[in-house]
């Protein structure tokens, strides 16, 4: 059936410290597979993969030649099992290994290379002519950092221009907090071998992965669950889970109202274009119904932009800000609500305004600023409604400078944060992170095209749209921010790949949200097909 679930895509869910992968390798070894069948199995994966990458179209170098760095353990294992697949190819192979003692495998492996006849270089430079190198010196758990020849090793092969495939991780990269241990390679594409490891969740660790993809060698869903748990408090976040949690289809009997009602609050006559931008991310979401609640000078803009809309305009400061909600308005009527964008840190009373409302509600930009200048902890675990904050790094520490201790971990900051206010904390950053108190999901995949402004403007209205739509559903708020975080990077990831990442300005993308050309790229996945998916 289309959408069901294949081993591959139900595995991309998770990801795994180094203690945690030993923990799961251990029981796949205790139950009986041979280490050496395991190695010959990832290694032929890797082999594969990398083949198909070599023979493809678009190889702008033809690779002829193809260095090897071995390390001493099983990763320098896997890595002759792939060189000695590519030499049966007809591919020129160097093996170079800077270590005197080997893992008695990975000494067998090599001691069988030479038989073949595979050249194994004394030095370095002896790779320098080679057109890709791939390195197989050290895997997941490296605890010390590189040091003495070996980091000497890693800068020449880093100054050099050919391209890189680290197998499982960069050599020198810390698999949980993706830091480099002293020197690290710096890979034109990672395989990660069996599940993903932190390190690939970390920002900081991005600059050395370059392009990276799991290479699957079936690991029993049951050795998985009996270390992580069903339910893993940190998790992926997956094109399927959130293509089956699209509110699509509509029901055949629904009406605008069912579809939710929002209101967005944004906009001042300096910044007129974060409320359009917001309105239009709103209109991708399919909400029923959109009120945007503006500073009365610029209402006539809203009005012409978005004619689907009720534009209301509200009494404003002498620069332009709201000055205080229209008096018309009852916040309680919406479905939710969507502040920030725009506003102008002018006017601490209009988010205490917004805060005192019993709608779900969407906090952002200016939003967040002017939350910052109250009691942000006690003021949210006040609310007795659903709340979802979406600071970057900066906004972050503004709003939470008892957690700075913990800027190097998003994960770690946006959890503890969720845990002190009650809040959905959307940190946003390369790898975004959705949290609550019990858990954080982590979106994998993201563009640098997103870092433009007015980018965040559209999330909110995206968000707030989903949020007012699913809330009449009775559906958890982080769904609706998890929907929308993978939505919306999704829309930026295909605009880059249209105009490039230069080309992309936030008015742009809203046009890239159109749903239909978006499922274009996963055809196997069915919206709301209720395929069993194990991070609900």
């Amino acid at each position: 059936m289309a959408g069901t679930p294949n081993h591959f895509q139900l595995i991309q869910q998770f990801a795994v410290t180094a203690a945690q992968m030993q923990a799961i390798e251990t029981r796949i070894f205790d139950a009986g597979m041979p280490v050496a069948a395991l190695m010959e199995k990832v290694a032929l994966n890797i082999t594969r993969r990398l083949l198909s990458i070599l023979h493809s179209e678009h190889t702008s170098t033809p690779i002829k030649l193809i260095g090897v760095l071995v390390g001493p353990g099983h990763n320098g294992g896997d890595a002759l099992v792939v060189a000695r697949e590519l030499y049966y190819r007809g591919y020129g192979v160097l093996l170079y290994s800077p270590f005197s003692q080997h893992k008695p495998l990975t000494a067998d492996h090599l001691r069988y290379a030479a038989s073949l006849g595979i050249q194994t270089v004394e030095a370095i430079a002896q790779l320098a002519h080679c057109d890709l190198i791939i390195d197989g010196m050290f895997g997941f758990g490296l605890e010390r950092p590189i040091q003495g020849d070996i980091a000497q090793i890693v800068e020449t092969v880093n100054s050099w221009h050919q391209p890189v495939f680290s197998i499982d991780i960069p050599s020198g990269i810390h698999t949980d907090t993706g830091l480099v241990l002293g020197k690290a390679i710096k890979a034109t594409k990672t395989f990660c071998l069996g599940l993903w490891k932190l390190a690939f969740l970390q920002e900081q660790a991005l600059p050395w992965l370059g392009t990276s993809e799991l290479i699957d060698f079936d690991i029993p869903l049951t050795d998985i669950h009996a270390v992580l748990g069903v339910s893993p408090p940190l998790q992926r976040l997956t094109p399927q889970w959130a293509i089956s949690h699209l509110p699509i289809p509509l029901p055949q009997n629904t009406h605008k109202y069912k579809q939710g009602h929002l209101l967005i609050i944004a906009g001042s006559r300096r910044y007129t274009g974060a409320a359009l931008l917001s309105g239009l991310g709103a209109r991708a979401s399919g909400v029923g119904m959109l009120s945007i609640a503006v500073p009365e000078s610029i209402k006539p803009l809203l009005s012409f932009q978005l004619p689907e809309a009720l534009i209301i305009g509200c009494p404003e400061t002498e620069l332009g800000a709201i000055a205080s909600i229209a008096d018309h308005i009852n916040l309680d009527s919406y479905d939710a609500i969507a502040c920030g964008p725009g506003l102008t840190p002018e006017n601490v009373s209009l988010i205490e305004t917004v805060l005192n409302s019993h709608r779900p509600l969407v906090l952002d930009a200016d939003g967040l600023n002017l939350l910052a200048q109250l009691d942000p902890v006690t003021t949210l675990s006040n609310r007795q409604a659903a709340t979802i904050l979406t600071p970057h790094r900066g906004e972050f520490k503004r709003l939470f400078p008892q957690l700075n201790d913990k800027s190097h971990s998003s994960m770690e900051g946006s959890r503890a944060a969720a845990s002190l206010t009650g809040a959905v904390v959307i940190l946003k950053g390369a790898r975004t992170c959705i949290a609550t108190a019990e858990s954080v999901i982590i979106n994998p995949e993201s563009s640098p095209a997103l870092a433009r402004g007015g980018s965040g403007d559209v999330l909110t209205g995206l968000l707030g749209g989903l949020l007012a739509t699913q809330s009449r559903q009775s559906q958890p708020p982080e769904l609706s921010a998890q929907v929308a975080v993978w939505w919306h990077s999704l829309a930026g990831i295909v605009a880059a790949g249209d105009r490039t990442e230069l080309g992309v300005d936030a008015f742009t993308l809203t046009k890239y949200l159109n749903l239909k050309q978006l499922l274009t790229h996963f055809p196997q996945f069915t919206p709301n097909s209720n395929v069993p998916i194990y991070n609900n």
